[in-house]
């Protein structure tokens, strides 16, 4: 999980301050030191954690801070700010021109994950703006990459245009963006080949794609994990090209997170999107306050209503409810509301935006293998449709039956069984018809 390293050593170090009634000079000073040492850790540039501290310990010592009623929530409520400011305060949405199509130029270097993240934002478009994206494969350097987003294309059903790997590329530029015009297409994403920052004469050629294009967004790709080289990457080709924003890929991968918090201190430019996975659906609109919540374990609320609101079938959601209500809730419901859940992300990410979670007993260290998932999916579907619905029947020669037709045992099965039992008690109760009990149920084969 992105921040994992520093999100733990954080709330650890806060959780010391939060119940104070009283908070000295001394107290802030010590903690100030751990969060220091947190942010270096997580790998996020020096000067960005010397002026983040300078200004937390100047705001919390202060006189609104020393003599309110909660002075350790305080103190805890400006880290919160000042880390929401370093990663740029407000969410900054993506340019819209004021007459289509919207140019959108993507740089950066070699391996950064360009033209999957080419693929992925023209998908967001479409899913979330509404919008009808048009590819330009300009990367006519890297074997394939033409190839590549031909396919992304192909499998998103949006259209690529291409000249192949022997046209200059601004003439490709040029092409690409009078046939997205002539098709009304109301965005251009223009896939570029990866460079060297310090090569000059391939960013000479940028420059002239930029100036052939006259983009209204040149976004930078930047890979999370590469840390403190993200951010230098970043200075450079902001120096050369001003970068109107940043996308930082593999984000779910890099557990320190030191380049989120550093790249728009130093380039004072806004990360836009993150990348939180490998699948096309998995780029996310960067909300600084919400990732902020996040690391401090104050949880995401709202990006956890979003991912239910985008996944979650709403009339399926409405006859669930039903189904609840009559205590007709089947294992095919309960499948069909696993998958649901499944095609939100992974399962500790959305545990993590649950406020206080990570405080839960058996929460905290939960590890949900995936695996398991699909087991469960198994065990469900070698059952017959009135297995299914009737789970009473499947007595012991079924449960074998079952057993051998998922590759699972037979404990699998019962254990599955048992959960389901005890998630129908549980619905009984929450719907009013049940008397309460004790002790909760825990989720099948976890």
């Amino acid at each position: 999980m992105a921040f994992e390293g520093l999100a733990d050593r954080l709330q650890n170090t806060l959780q010391k301050i939060r119940g104070k009634g009283k908070v000295t000079e001394a107290d802030v000073k010590e903690m100030m030191r751990e969060v220091r040492l947190a942010l270096l850790e997580a790998d996020v540039n020096f000067k960005v954690v010397k002026d983040f501290i300078n200004r937390v310990k100047e705001r919390a010592v202060g006189q609104d801070v020393m003599k309110s009623l909660t002075p350790g929530q305080q103190v805890i409520k400006v880290v919160n700010e000042e880390l929401t400011a370093l990663m740029g305060g407000e969410q900054s949405k993506i340019a819209v021109a004021k007459k289509p199509p919207t140019v959108v130029m993507m740089v950066g270097l070699q391996g950064a994950g360009k033209t999957t993240t080419t693929g992925k934002l023209a998908n967001h478009l479409r899913k979330n703006h509404n919008r009808k994206p048009f590819l330009v494969a300009a990367d006519i350097y890297r074997p394939a990459a033409i190839k590549q987003l031909e396919t992304l294309g192909k499998q998103l059903s949006l259209p690529v245009f291409s000249l192949g790997d022997k046209v200059n590329p601004v003439e490709i530029v040029k092409q690409g963006i009078a046939k997205a015009k002539e098709e009304h297409c109301d965005y251009v994403i223009i896939d570029t080949a990866g460079r060297l920052h310090i090569d000059e004469g391939l960013m000479d050629e940028l420059k002239d794609m930029k100036d052939a294009a006259n983009p209204d967004e040149v976004l930078l790709v930047v890979d999370a994990m590469t840390g403190q080289d993200a951010v230098n990457v970043a200075d450079s080709f902001n120096k050369q090209l001003d970068i109107t924003g940043v996308v930082l890929t593999k984000l779910d991968g890099d557990t320190r997170g030191g380049a989120a918090l550093s790249v728009k201190a130093v380039t004072n430019t806004p990360i836009k999107f993150a990348g939180m996975g490998e699948k096309l659906d998995q780029l996310e609109a960067f909300h600084p306050e919400r990732m902020a919540s996040r690391i401090l374990g104050m949880g995401d609320v709202l990006t956890l209503i979003e991912k239910a609101q985008a996944n979650v079938d709403e009339e399926k959601a409405k006859e669930l409810q039903q189904k609840m209500k009559t205590m007709s809730f089947t294992l095919d419901d309960f499948l069909d509301q696993l998958r649901q859940i499944r095609s939100m992300g992974p399962l500790e990410d959305l545990l993590g935006m649950i406020p206080g979670a990570n405080k839960m007993k058996g929460l905290k260290d939960a590890k949900v293998d995936e695996k398991q998932l699909v087991k469960i999916e198994a065990v469900i579907q070698s059952m017959t449709m009135k297995e299914r619905e009737q789970p009473a029947i499947i007595n012991a020669s079924r449960r074998k039956r079952i057993a051998n037709g998922s590759g699972t045992t037979v404990q699998d099965v019962n254990r599955l069984l048992k959960q389901f039992e005890d998630m129908k008690k549980m619905m009984k109760q929450m719907m009013g018809t049940g008397k309460k009990k004790k002790g909760g149920m825990k989720f099948p084969f976890m």
